[in-house]
C-alpha cells in the first residue's frame, strides 16, 4: 500500500531534515521562559494578598516578604528574557540552515527537471515559491512555531492557576474566548476559506508573473506611449487581486471583530462573577483578592490568544507554501541510468523519433524524424519558422526526452547516458543568449571553470570579442546586467559563442550563433568555427542560408518532418523547398527602399 504523502507541519519538519533538533532545542527553551515569565504575575499577586490582608492594620504587613516576591519577580522577569533570547537564537539558525537547504534541494531539483517543466511554469510563480514561499518558512520556523508552543504553554499554565483558584472566575475568562475561537476557526477552516486562500497563492504568482512580463516590455510600451492600461494581463492581474481582497475582508471582517470585541473584553465577564459573589459576602477578602488577580492577568491572556489566532492564519499560508514546493520537489526528473554509457565516437544518430509538448502526446512537433550527424561534418538544419529546428536540436542534450524513437551518440543511447556525461560531450550556443549578471570574463568561464585566464582570453580573440571587451570600462571584469554594462546583442552572442569554444566539446550545436553580428564580425566568427569544428560533431541551425551553403550535409525540416537531404547544390537542383527559400533569400538581399520623388504617392 502506498504511504500517503506528508503535508503541512510534518512535512516542514521533514524538509528541515537533521535541523529538527536544533528547532526543538528552541522551543523548548522558549517553554522554558514562559514559566519564568509568569513569576511577575503570580509575585504581584501575593504581594497585593499581603496588602490586602493586612489593610486594616499596615503595620502588620510584612516588609522582608514583599521584598522577597519582588526580586522573584524581577528575577523570573529577567530570566524569562534570557532564555528567550537563547531559544530565538536557536531558532533563527535552525530557520536559515532550514532555508538553505531547501532553496538548495528545489535549485538542485529544477536543474534536473526538462524545460518543458519551463514552459508549463512561469518565471515569476517559480520565483514567488523560491523566494516569498520559503522566505515565509524561516519567519515560521524562527518566531511563529516557538510563539505557538510557547503561547499553548503560557495558555494552559495561566488557565490551570486560574481554575486552581477559582473555578467561576475561570469559566468566565475561558467560555467566552472557546465561543470566540470556535467562530474563527468556522470561518478560517470553510470550504470558503480554503478556496480563498488558492485563490491568494495564485493571485501573487500571476502578479509576479505578469510583472517581469511587464518590465522586460518597457521599451515597447514607451515607443507606443502607452500606460499600464495598455499592458492587460498585468492591469488585469492587478484588479483581480485587489477585487479578491475586498471580498475576502467583506466575507469575515464580522466574524474577527466579533473574535476582537471578546478577546479584548475578558475584564468585562469577570468582573459581573465576582460582584455576584463578593455581593453574598462583603468580608470574605480572599475572593476579592483573586478577584483583583484575575482582573490584573486578564488583559495578559488577550496578547498570546491573539498570537495563537494570527497563528491559525499563517499556518493555512504555511501549509499552502510547502504543497507549492513539494509541487516542484515532486516533479519527474529526467531519469538518470544506474551505470551510464560512454560513446567512442560521436555521430548522432535519430532513429524514428517522434514528440509532442504536451503530455498527452496529441499534438506531434517533431514526426518520425530519421537523420544522420556525422563526426568530422558540418550538418546543417533549416526551414520554415516553426518547423521544428530548435526542438530537434534541443532534444539532443535531453531538454526533453523523445516520445517514440531514439537519439544516439556514438552508437549509444541518450538515455543510457549519465546527463554529466552527456553535457560534458555537448557545447550548446543558443538562439536566445542568456548572460548572468557576472563579470564577462566569469560569463566565459562557465564553458570551462578549469581554464587559464590565457585560455579564456584565447577564446574570446576566436569568438571576435576580445577587442570590445578590452574597450569597456574594467575590460574582462566589466560587470554585466543589472547594476553594470548591458552589451548589445550581437556582442552578447559573441560572449556566448566564446563559451562554446572555451568549453571544446566533441559535439557542437548553433542555433543561430551568428544571427546578430554585423557582415564583418560574421565573417570572422565564421573562420573562428571553421577552426574550431575540426573532427567535431557540428550541427547548425540558420535562417540565412549563406552561412551554411558550404555544409556537409543540409537537412531541410518542414512541418515537424524532413523535407530534402544533400547538399546546397543538390537542393537547388532538386527544385523544391529549399530552392523556394533559396530564392526568396537571395531576392531579400537584394531588397531596398526606392525614394519617393512624387509627393501624391503619399496621398
Amino acid at each position: 500500500m502506498q504511504n500517503k504523502k506528508k503535508k503541512g507541519i510534518i512535512r516542514l519538519l521533514e524538509l528541515a531534515g537533521e535541523k529538527k533538533t536544533m528547532m526543538i532545542c528552541g522551543i523548548i527553551l522558549s517553554v522554558i521562559s514562559v514559566f519564568f515569565a509568569l513569576v511577575p504575575f503570580i509575585s504581584v499577586y501575593f504581594i497585593l494578598a499581603e496588602i490586602l490582608i493586612n489593610a486594616s492594620n499596615i503595620s502588620n504587613i510584612d516588609s522582608d516578604y514583599l521584598i522577597l516576591w519582588a526580586i522573584r519577580g524581577v528575577a523570573g522577569m529577567v530570566l524569562g528574557y534570557f532564555f528567550m533570547y537563547i531559544g530565538g537564537m536557536i531558532g533563527h539558525i535552525a530557520a536559515f540552515r532550514t532555508l538553505y537547504n531547501i532553496r538548495v534541494k528545489l535549485s538542485e531539483k529544477i536543474g534536473l527537471l526538462p524545460i518543458g517543466f519551463f514552459n508549463k511554469n512561469s518565471t515569476g510563480k517559480i520565483k514567488k515559491i523560491i523566494e516569498v514561499d520559503v522566505e515565509k518558512i524561516e519567519l515560521f520556523i524562527a518566531h511563529q512555531l516557538p510563539d505557538l508552543v510557547n503561547t499553548i504553554a503560557m495558555i494552559t499554565i495561566i488557565f490551570v492557576v486560574m481554575i486552581v483558584l477559582n473555578v467561576w472566575y475561570a469559566l468566565a475568562c475561558i467560555v467566552p474566548i472557546i465561543i470566540g475561537f470556535f467562530a474563527q476557526y468556522s470561518m478560517m477552516s470553510g470550504k470558503k476559506a480554503r478556496a480563498g486562500l488558492k485563490e491568494y497563492f495564485d493571485a501573487l504568482e500571476d502578479i509576479n508573473t505578469s510583472s517581469i512580463q511587464y518590465i522586460k516590455g518597457m521599451p515597447s510600451i514607451k515607443v507606443f506611449g502607452q500606460t499600464v492600461h495598455s499592458f492587460r494581463k498585468f492591469y488585469t492581474d492587478m484588479t483581480k487581486y485587489q477585487k479578491f481582497c475586498i471580498k475576502y475582508t467583506d466575507n469575515f471582517q464580522g466574524v474577527y471583530v466579533f473574535f476582537r470585541v471578546i478577546v479584548l473584553s475578558l475584564a468585562t465577564f469577570i468582573l459581573p462573577v465576582g460582584l455576584y459573589f463578593i455581593s453574598g459576602d462583603p468580608n470574605n477578602i480572599a475572593f476579592a483578592i483573586t478577584l483583583v488577580f484575575f482582573l490584573v492577568i486578564a488583559p495578559g491572556v488577550s496578547a498570546p490568544i491573539f498570537k495563537l489566532n494570527g497563528f491559525a492564519q499563517t499556518l493555512n499560508i504555511i501549509v499552502e507554501g510547502v504543497r507549492r514546493i513539494d509541487d516542484i520537489l515532486s516533479e519527474k526528473t529526467i531519469e538518470e541510468p544506474e551505470h551510464g554509457k560512454k560513446p567512442q565516437s560521436f555521430d548522432i544518430k535519430f532513429k524514428n523519433v517522434s514528440f509532442s509538448y504536451d503530455s498527452n502526446g496529441d499534438i506531434e512537433v517533431i514526426k518520425n524524424i530519421n537523420l544522420r550527424a556525422n563526426q568530422g561534418e558540418i550538418t546543417a538544419l533549416v526551414g520554415p519558422s516553426g518547423s521544428g529546428k530548435s526542438t530537434i536540436a534541443q532534444l539532443i542534450p535531453r531538454f526533453w526526452d523523445v516520445k517514440k524513437g531514439s537519439i544516439t551518440i556514438g552508437g549509444v543511447d541518450i538515455r543510457d547516458m549519465k546527463t554529466d556525461e552527456l553535457m560534458n560531450d555537448l557545447s550548446f550556443v543558443f538562439q536566445d543568449t542568456f548572460l548572468f549578471s557576472d563579470t564577462i570574463y566569469n560569463n566565459i568561464l562557465i564553458g570551462k571553470p578549469t581554464a587559464t585566464r590565457e585560455e579564456v582570453y584565447k577564446a574570446s580573440k576566436a569568438a571576435q570579442c576580445h577587442e570590445f571587451i578590452e574597450n569597456l570600462p574594467n575590460g574582462y571584469d566589466t560587470k554585466i546586467g543589472d547594476g553594470g554594462t548591458y552589451l548589445s546583442g550581437g556582442e552578447e552572442q559573441r560572449v556566448s559563442v566564446a563559451r562554446a569554444i572555451l568549453k571544446n566539446a566533441p559535439i557542437l550545436i548553433l542555433d543561430e550563433a551568428t544571427a546578430f553580428a554585423d557582415p564583418e564580425n560574421e565573417y570572422q566568427m565564421q573562420m573562428a568555427l571553421q577552426r574550431l569544428i575540426n573532427n567535431k560533431t557540428v550541427l547548425i541551425i540558420a535562417h540565412r542560408l549563406t552561412t551554411i551553403c558550404d555544409s556537409n550535409k543540409i537537412i531541410v525540416v518542414n512541418e515537424g518532418k524532413i523535407d530534402d537531404v544533400g547538399r546546397h547544390e543538390e537542393l537547388i537542383s532538386h527544385n523544391g523547398l529549399y530552392k523556394k527559400m533559396w530564392d526568396a533569400y537571395t531576392q531579400s538581399a537584394n531588397w531596398k527602399i526606392n525614394s519617393i520623388q512624387n509627393e501624391e504617392v503619399l496621398s
